[in-house]
């Protein structure tokens, strides 16, 4: 058993220990194992960090783009090092494969690579003015200091496309991880040290979810980018616009994929899949819910149902498994009385649905790969509302059109998949479902650092992420009317 990693708060260039009360970072598949463990930070830490982070904001806004990006590119070459380690690290704290954690390791770095070689691309515009002698010029100035707070599901990967664009564009950050992940976020902030950002830039906070109120209600706070529940994000997102602080926020999702009957099965059985069941289904973009043609809907499901059925579940570090454990043992129970009351109010068993009862599956957080068929008839809870685990609701539908209305009745518009082979189908989908991501032939999860990522409806709040949509958020535009006087000779 590999020794705990004692957990400390990054505060102006500083390692130190936190004034609350503890925190343990636990392994999810074998839950008496501790990963990490420490003091949480309390309100002292946080004003100290949101007074580093006001005090560093100015020199660092002023610091040439090229040299804030190039920080960023030597984190990204210490994640890529420190990758295959710190990937089996995330794996045991988290609960995804370690082929899963290393690739999100790596996913991290190469965001920080897209945002370090920002300082090559526009800067700003300039535009012709009415009177002679004089230019328009639109520039972009950072925010200040953002408030990062951020979930547990991808505890390197999320972070990093928050802050690599803040720090990018010049802004300082105090972050808040999800308290269940610690030790990756201490990573991500240890990289960053070593790549010679400076004292104040970042501050890392651990602790409960009072200490993402405390940022929010901080007058130091200039931004806030959060990605978590929609309940959190609601809330925070409210205290802020009340302060006039704007807000960037990511939240639920409730994922369809819609196979219609001419889709090739091979590829949508494989893609959906994945997009349920990959991560253990704790992905905001993960496909819960399943549209499937009548035409074809005996044949897929008998298909999904056997690769279900014979998924490797286990501990996510041996490399022969491909599903790991829910996040922890609320998650875990969580899980199950949704399904539990699904199977009550009617769904019909494709595969799993019952809790372990022997062995490493029963003793830690697992649930089965788990795929409800509900009645036609009525709305069940388990087709609106997010376990956010490995379940997959399936509806059946007589047409393309009915398959769209469907796939449109959530509050959620954060992503979709649709499988056709008809390119007709594919632009219908284009204009007809209400989301923020569509996959055409892939499942449903996805994001690439260079393009826009975020949802449509009540999955998201203010500007999109990543990609040049970042800079919606992170800076803000100065329209300079720039004239000389008379020359001299």
């Amino acid at each position: 058993m590999t020794s705990a990693v004692h957990l400390q708060h990054y505060i102006d260039g500083a390692w130190l220990d936190g004034d609350g009360s503890p925190i343990t970072s636990t392994n999810p598949a074998h839950p008496e194992e501790t990963v990490a463990q420490g003091l949480q930070a309390g309100a002292a830490e946080v004003d100290k960090a949101m007074a580093a982070a006001a005090a560093a904001k100015r020199d660092w806004a002023r610091t040439p783009a090229h040299e804030r990006g190039a920080v960023l590119l030597r984190a990204a070459a210490v994640l890529e090092q420190q990758a295959e380690a710190w990937g089996l690290e995330l794996a045991r704290e988290e609960g995804k494969t370690a082929a899963e954690g290393q690739g999100e390791v790596l996913r991290a770095a190469q965001i920080l690579r897209y945002y370090g070689n920002d300082g090559d691309r526009t800067a700003g515009e300039i535009f012709s003015s009415p009177r002679r002698g004089e230019k328009i010029l639109v520039t972009r100035k950072p925010l200040g200091v953002i408030g990062v707070v951020t979930p547990f599901n991808f505890p390197i990967a999320i972070p990093a496309w928050k802050i690599a664009p803040a720090l990018a564009y010049g802004n300082t950050v105090v972050w808040k991880p999800a308290s269940t992940v610690p030790l990756l976020a201490m990573r991500l902030a240890q990289a960053l040290e070593a790549a010679g950002l400076p004292h104040g830039v970042l501050n890392l906070l651990i602790g409960p979810g009072s200490i993402g109120s405390a940022i929010v209600e901080h007058p130091a706070l200039d931004g806030l980018t959060f990605t978590g529940s929609t309940g959190v994000g609601r809330r925070l997102a409210a205290e802020a616009a009340a302060r006039g602080i704007p807000v960037q926020a990511e939240m639920g999702g409730k994922n369809a994929a819609v196979v219609l009957a001419d889709a090739d099965l091979e590829l949508a059985a494989e893609q959906v899949m994945l997009g349920a069941f990959r991560s253990t289904g704790q992905k905001c973009t993960a496909t819960s819910r399943l549209i499937v043609a009548e035409s074809i809907a005996d044949q897929f499901l008998d298909t999904l149902a056997e690769r279900a059925s014979s998924l490797t579940v286990g501990d996510p570090t041996d490399p022969a498994v491909a599903m790991g454990p829910v996040v922890n043992d609320a998650a875990r129970k969580s899980i199950l009385d949704g399904i539990s009351t699904a199977l009550a109010q009617g769904a019909e068993l494709v595969a799993g649905g019952t809790a372990y009862d022997d062995g490493l599956l029963a003793s830690g957080y697992f649930v089965p790969p788990t795929i409800l068929e509900l009645p036609a008839d009525r709305q069940l809870d388990v087709w609106t509302e997010e376990l956010f685990g490995p379940v997959l609701s399936v509806r059946r539908a007589t047409s393309t059109e009915q398959a769209f209305q469907l796939a449109n009745d959530s509050e959620f518009g954060l992503s979709a998949a649709l499988f056709t082979q008809d390119v007709t189908r594919a632009l219908d989908a284009i204009d007809d479902l209400d989301v923020g991501i569509l996959h055409v032939n892939s499942e449903s999860a996805g994001a690439d650092p260079h393009v826009p990522f975020g949802g449509a409806k009540k999955s998201g709040y203010g500007p999109k992420e990543q990609g040049a949509a970042a800079k919606e958020f992170f800076t803000h535009t100065t329209t300079v009317y720039l004239r000389g006087g008379e020359a001299k000779a």
